[in-house]
């Protein structure tokens, strides 16, 4: 199975899960939704990982993000090892956790980490707006654990450029200026956000502010 590309629909899915039984694009419904794979559970990287996603909740919240692990472990081991993620990431799980111990999810998004000998998972991260398109698509390897501050960060440069012509510059964060999008002239742009709200660097580089 192909990973997911950028652009296509999100495959959907019935799971078992620590929450319940799901199927997935009725569960994340119009929300924005952060799909992400862990090697296995009651490992050092993970549990720092799922710790972190659990202490981001108020973050995942404002941005009407849902976020859902899956690993290729039975949910009854997901269970016994919440307590350890809760304890090392200083907060509640309160996402789901896929028992994926069938292959189907990580087979359908294409997570088994090849040539390594085992079936366990690589550090995938798919990002799947309102409509169950994928956005954006990451993977590390197990050894690497993920930035969830950067997967925040481009859940807001996503959210910002689907609300108008824009387009976000490098190590861009929210608040910050953003990049008029090429399909826009610069007379087009200082007419629609303003004379003093549009900067050209280069005429196929203008600045100005996200509208309030």
């Amino acid at each position: 199975m192909a990973t997911p590309r950028l652009g296509e629909t999100a495959p959907d899915f019935d799971a078992t899960t620590t929450e319940g039984p799901i199927s997935f694009h009725d569960w994340k419904a119009d929300s924005w939704a952060v799909l992400f794979s862990h090697p296995a559970d009651f490992t050092p990287v993970c549990t720092t990982e799922l710790g972190r996603v659990a202490a981001l909740k108020d973050e995942w919240d404002a941005r009407g993000v849902k976020v859902l692990a899956v690993s290729v472990d039975p949910v009854e081991q997901h269970d016994a090892w919440k307590s350890d993620i809760e304890e090392v990431g200083g907060a509640p799980v309160g996402y789901p956790i896929i028992a994926d111990d069938s292959r189907q999810v990580s087979e359908l998004y294409d997570m088994i980490h090849p040539g390594e000998g085992d079936t366990s998972g690589v550090r995938s991260v798919f990002v799947i707006d309102p409509k169950n398109t994928v956005r954006l698509s990451l993977t590390y390897p197990k050894s690497v654990g993920r930035n969830f501050d950067e997967i925040l960060r481009a859940v807001d440069a996503l959210q910002v450029t689907d609300s108008g012509p824009f387009s976000t510059p490098a190590d861009w964060k929210d608040g910050q200026r953003v990049i008029v999008a090429p399909t826009l002239s610069t007379a087009d742009a200082r007419e629609r956000f303003g004379d003093d709200a549009v900067e050209e660097v280069k005429p196929y580089l203008r600045f100005t502010t996200v509208p309030a």
